[in-house]
């Protein structure tokens, strides 16, 4: 008889249909609300997503699982059941999102660790947003959460999956006690998504995802030099393909409406074989050798707000002199997706488009240095200064930089469609939360709002430190004029528009919620907060009406 291992998790949900994703222990039939599909195989490992359709819009339905018909889903307890709300055909919507999370207890001291410099990772905002949500009507939890990068990290493990490590295998041996393939990571999911309370989250609030660097690598694709240190590396196989695998059926396949997975290529040959596991290590060693052998962007229609979620990651073109966010395939489709009749676009990568203008500049100035404008000395030095600093952002790859910011000005003044009342860029990644608001020239003749919103950690908290640091990068108008000239003297250019700060930046284990109604949207954080043993709670640090 077959057990649920992981799930299960309500991923794609639009007005009319749903998906549910779960892993289990044997091969079995899986059954929600009267829809079967047997599970497949990959290493060993055995998965089903489940395909909806036929629903109702704007309806809340409460489900159930069955593996070869016996009920594994609910489990039980006090907790409110697994709903499957449609998105409703008028009226508000909220978009929750956040990215960069590690795994550790949820209670204090908030670390599996021993050493007392060990600050802990705080109170996790996702296991905050359920509990808020367990004394909330339905109606008004999250239509749908957005998870921007850094769902697990491969390379800071918890001490759990430190110890399922060492019993594998030895670490004195690189990579250490870092994920080296497909079983450590489905380790790595497991812990990150079997905690209870986020287990009833996840069946009940959709989710869509994509990855950052730490799901991978630190530093994944920063330049052609670490791409090419990294592939010398004897073990960089086995984890680029275990990464590729993991993320392909435990993050990729619930961003699919029902219609794409039914004519995904790949799923139905995996689903046909006894065990997808070659299948899959194949597609993910070619995807990581052209430098984006899989499309990962997505997009969605949420009411009349279109969605669209960038990969900045894995299809990055990375030679020095054309260094570009993704490859001209890619940004065609960009461009199709942006181009429509829509009260509001929403633009979401993982890495901020809008940085300080201090980090703006520098970025800036980076990628020019090490293209070789100081020389091969100063380019050498350049590159070690990128990885450390994490020089990486959308200001790092300039050309792809100018060419969203055109794109969002012909989209805002109404050339591509009628102008949305607002086009927000959505990111995470920096450790800290901000909101930005741009402007173009009157002459451009944009009519709509253009703001950067930025949330992260969900839980994974900076030091003082390095607080501090951005900080002062945030308000330094004399280090950023600076580096302007300094960027300026090697031939970067001006962006088209201009941006400010809206409000300072927070700290902290936060999400954000974005709130549309009509040609109406507000933004609000909110930081995970628990004090004297109670229960977390969402407290506020930014409430602002954006259009």
């Amino acid at each position: 008889m077959a057990n649920l291992v992981l799930g299960p998790m309500l991923r794609y949900v639009g007005a009319t249909e749903a998906t549910i994703w779960l892993e289990t222990d044997a091969a079995c039939e899986v059954a929600v609300l009267g829809r079967r599909t047997q599970t497949f195989q990959v290493n060993g490992r055995h998965y089903a997503i489940v395909a909806l359709t036929g629903l109702a819009p704007g309806d809340s339905v409460a489900y159930d699982v069955r593996l070869d018909g016996a009920r594994c889903w609910p489990t039980g307890g006090d907790w409110p059941p697994s709903l499957i709300r449609t998105l409703p055909a008028a009226g508000p919507l909220e978009l929750a999102f956040g990215s960069c999370r590690v795994t550790r207890p949820h209670h204090p001291p908030y670390t599996l660790s021993v050493d007392e410099h060990d600050r802990g990772a705080g109170v996790d905002a996702l296991y905050a947003l359920a509990v808020c949500m367990r004394g909330q009507r339905s109606g008004d939890w999250p239509h749908m959460l957005l998870l921007l990068g850094d769902q697990v990290y491969a390379d800071e493990v918890s001490p759990e999956t430190a110890a399922f490590i060492r019993a594998r295998r030895d670490v004195d041996e690189p990579p250490g006690i870092e994920v080296a393939g497909f079983e450590e990571y489905a380790r790595l999911y497991r812990e990150a998504w079997e905690q209870p309370t986020l287990r009833w989250l996840l069946s009940t609030v959709p989710t869509a995802m994509i990855f950052d660097d730490h799901d991978v690598h630190d530093d994944w694709n920063t330049s052609q030099a670490w791409r090419a240190r990294m592939r010398r590396q004897p073990w960089w196989p086995d984890r680029i393909a275990g990464a590729l695998e993991t993320y392909w059926i435990y993050q990729h396949l619930g961003n699919l409406s029902p219609a794409e997975l039914a004519s995904d290529s790949l799923l139905r040959r995996v689903r046909a074989a006894a065990d997808g596991g070659a299948l899959l290590r194949e597609f993910a060693l070619a995807a990581d050798c052209d430098g984006g052998g899989g499309r990962w962007s997505f997009a969605r229609d949420l009411g009349r707000t279109r969605l669209v979620v960038l990969d900045g990651r894995e299809g990055r073109i990375l030679e020095e002199g054309r260094r570009e966010m993704f490859d001209e395939r890619e940004w065609r489709w960009v461009v199709e997706q942006t181009t429509g009749d829509f009260d509001h676009l929403v633009i979401a990568n993982t890495l901020p488009v809008l940085l300080a203008p201090t980090f703006h500049w520098l970025e800036a100035l980076s990628e020019a240095v090490c293209a070789g404008a100081w020389g091969a000395t100063a380019a050498r030095q350049g590159e070690r200064l990128r990885q450390a600093l994490d020089l990486e952002h959308w200001a790092a790859f300039q050309r792809s930089f100018h060419r969203l910011l055109e794109l969002t000005r012909e989209v805002g003044a109404g050339r591509r469609g009628a102008a949305p009342a607002s086009i927000l860029f959505l990111g995470g990644d920096v450790h800290h939360c901000y909101l930005h608001e741009a402007a173009f020239r009157r002459s451009a003749g944009v009519r709509s709002a253009v703001y950067q919103a930025v949330c992260s950690p969900v839980r994974n908290p900076l030091s003082r430190r390095e607080r501090a640091l951005l900080t002062t990068g945030h308000r330094s108008r004399v280090l950023a004029r600076a580096l302007r000239r300094l960027a300026h003297a090697v031939g970067v250019e001006d962006p088209e528009a201009g941006w400010r700060l809206a409000q300072p930046p927070t700290f902290d284990n936060q999400l954000a919620t974005l709130r549309v109604d009509g040609r109406a949207a507000w933004l609000r954080i909110a930081r995970a907060t628990a004090e004297d043993g109670a229960d977390p709670v969402l407290e506020a640090t930014l409430d602002r009406r954006l259009a």
